[in-house]
């Protein structure tokens, strides 16, 4: 039965997901073929690159200053890049040369498992699934967040972030005929919107429930020979806040991953 990981975008608290990876591992549950968002297509890249070593490699990845480094700079540098550029705060080049540094795999060829990503076509406003060709781009792409980094340009056509399009393509591991799914995401499903009380709520609980349709859509039209495992984070049931806003900020990735790691590996056991 073929089996899929689908990995959720969420910017910084995609380190969550690198927690689920570790437990899906000593529970040798792997995957068949992989999907991901965002954030998600930088984790599922790894994974579909190197599916035995990729909890060790995310978690130096994640643990260590290569992501930081990618949203480095000054308050002063960012305002500066952005009068310059008119559309986003941070040049996606430091993001690039991690990603060409650290993925053991250069093209879509070149991966142990199959592996689609997907970002948001800004000429088509639609989605596209990329399949084949150069790795790194298609995943810049899915993860070219707008205002933070600016679209990527393949083929004549720019990107924007994938999350913008599918927050956890689940509907598309079906498409490619998984019928085991496991869900890593960072958290943001688990908790219950509520109505905003506040100016700047109102934008968060919109962006929400767009995040959150499709997800909820594609659940609850699920084939009956469908079984999908949404792994829990380990975290509160605390409504949204603005902490998934703050994508510098590290300081939390070590406690996301372990307790993600800690509450998927109970999951898993309770299923076994």
């Amino acid at each position: 039965m073929t089996t899929a990981f689908v990995f959720g975008g969420g910017g910084i608290l995609g380190a969550h997901e690198v927690g689920m990876l570790r437990a899906l591992a000593e529970a040798e549950v792997r995957p068949d073929i992989v999907v991901g968002t965002s954030v998600g297509a930088i984790n599922g890249a790894f994974v579909a690159a190197d599916p035995a070593g990729a909890a060790e490699r995310l978690g130096e990845l994640w643990r260590g200053s290569h992501l930081q480094r990618a949203f480095s700079g000054t308050l002063l540098s960012r305002a500066a890049r952005l009068a310059r550029s008119g559309n986003h705060l941070h040049s996606i080049e430091p993001l690039r040369q991690m990603l060409e540094d650290a993925l053991p795999a250069a093209d879509f060829a070149d991966l142990k498992l199959p592996f689609n990503c997907v970002a948001a076509s800004i000429e088509r406003a639609s989605a596209r699934w990329f399949t084949s060709g150069p790795l790194v781009p298609a995943v810049l792409a899915s993860c070219a967040v707008p205002a933070l980094l600016p679209p990527v340009k393949i083929d004549g056509e720019h990107y924007f972030d994938g999350g913008l399009v599918h927050s956890i393509p689940i509907g598309r591991a079906i498409d490619l005929g998984a019928r085991t799914v496991y869900v890593l995401h960072v958290g943001r499903i688990e908790r219950p919107l509520v109505p905003p009380g506040r100016l700047w709520e109102v934008g968060l609980v919109a962006f929400e429930i767009a995040r959150r349709h499709d997800f909820h859509e594609e659940m609850s039209a699920l084939p009956d020979d469908v079984t999908v495992h949404v792994l829990p984070t380990g975290g509160t049931q605390r409504p949204p806040n603005l902490a998934h806003l703050r994508y510098r900020k590290k300081s939390d990735v070590d406690a996301n991953i372990e307790r993600a790691y800690i509450a998927s590996a109970k999951y898993l056991a309770a299923r076994a």
